[in-house]
């Protein structure tokens, strides 16, 4: 047996652990289900499937999809963006660090429905998913990278001193290579993040086209089927912009690799 498994692809041994975990959690959903035996409290897999399967061929549906994505990711970009040039500011000049750092830790430590509640009174409906977005994916790239930044081998910058490197060279063949492995894990733990808290504002603020506001109504007019199909939807989508994000990543990993030795030689 142990044969047979190895002799099969490492990507095909993947598919069937995947396969296999997944039978087993909706096996214990659809126990749970027929227990219950009743779908206003907990619908069967079976269903909640047939009922997202018709949601998918509904355009209303790719439109609030679409919209509740676009929402959040583009909250991301400007956290990744403000999170990297802050990030660096705060590393070259320590006095930024010091009159940064309370406010990263206030926003790092106040509960996200606080600030959801608090900015719903100056921020519009529609545009507070990307700005709860913004707080959640900036102090997690600002930390990493700022910690990644001062970890930079002081060797290497020495060298490069020495062989009178520029300061663009600097970044390009020093800094970006020993920073690119915590920025992609940044945006790697922080996608994810940005994706519930974004749903969760939705929720509670309730935008005219959004995947929250579907949920809230769901739960308001007792459709559970339709309120699982939702919920299933906003997992389906986080694991799709991990696993997009997870190959982006190996990508830029590999292209990342520093190649100072060679820019070595060429000086000497």
């Amino acid at each position: 047996m142990k044969k047979l498994w190895n002799a099969i692809p490492w990507w095909g041994r993947k598919l069937i652990q995947y396969v296999l975990v997944t039978t087993f959690w909706l096996g214990i959903w659809a126990l749970a289900a027929y227990g219950v035996g009743e779908s206003l409290l907990l619908p069967t897999p079976i269903e909640v499937l047939k009922r997202l399967c018709e949601l998918c061929g509904q355009a209303d549906f790719w439109t609030t999809v679409v919209t509740s994505l676009g929402r959040i990711l583009y909250g991301v970009v400007i956290a990744v963006l403000c999170g990297t040039l802050l990030a660096a500011a705060t590393h070259f000049v320590p006095f930024l660090y010091t009159l940064f750092y309370p406010l990263i830790t206030v926003i790092r430590s106040t509960p996200v429905a606080s600030f959801i509640i608090l900015a719903y009174l100056w921020i519009d409906r529609n545009t507070l998913p990307s700005f709860i977005a913004v707080l959640m994916v900036l102090p997690v790239v600002w930390a990493n990278l700022h910690e990644a930044l001062g970890a930079v081998d002081k060797q290497l910058l020495e060298m490069a001193e020495a062989f009178g490197f520029s300061g663009w060279k600097k970044l390009v063949r020093i800094y970006l290579p020993s920073v690119i492995p915590a920025f992609l894990a940044s945006c790697r733990s922080s996608v994810g993040l940005a994706w519930k808290a974004g749903v969760a504002a939705e929720i509670l603020i309730v935008p005219l086209v959004s995947i929250g506001r579907m949920l809230s109504e769901s739960k308001l007019y007792l459709e559970t089927t339709d309120l699982f199909a939702w919920t299933l939807t906003v997992i389906l989508l986080s694991l799709l912009l991990e696993l997009i994000l997870l190959f982006a990543i190996k990508g830029l990993s590999r292209r990342g690799k520093s190649r100072l030795p060679s820019e070595v030689t060429d000086h000497e």
